[in-house]
């Protein structure tokens, strides 16, 4: 098992650095392109652990709604500076910022 969870940590920095600016993923996407579907809570969880993470785009990574991670709040100020666009209610518009799953080549 501890093989499979490095393989998806692993696969999870990848997808992440890969986000273009302007885009946003959110966790579930994550897990699905790394092979685990039902693992969206685990993506939280390596992007929180991971000693890579603090050089990645994790600001790109937003929950179903399109919340933001509640406390960081650098996370707005990032990605509005990659002009994605936010709803009224605080959450990333994800008509306009998420980037389609169907496009991306790893």
């Amino acid at each position: 098992m501890h093989a499979d969870i490095t393989l998806f940590e692993e696969s999870v920095i990848e997808i992440v650095k890969s986000i273009p600016a302007g885009r946003v993923l959110t966790y579930g996407r994550i897990a699905i392109l790394a092979g685990y579907p039902n693992h969206s809570r685990l993506v939280g969880k390596v992007l929180h652990h991971h000693p890579e993470a603090i050089h990645i785009p994790c600001h790109r990574v937003v929950n179903a709604a399109g919340r933001i991670a509640p406390g960081w709040t650098a996370q707005r100020t990032l990605l509005e500076n990659e002009k994605v666009k936010f709803k009224a209610n605080g959450c990333v518009d994800l008509k306009s910022a998420l980037w389609p799953i169907e496009t991306i080549q790893l």
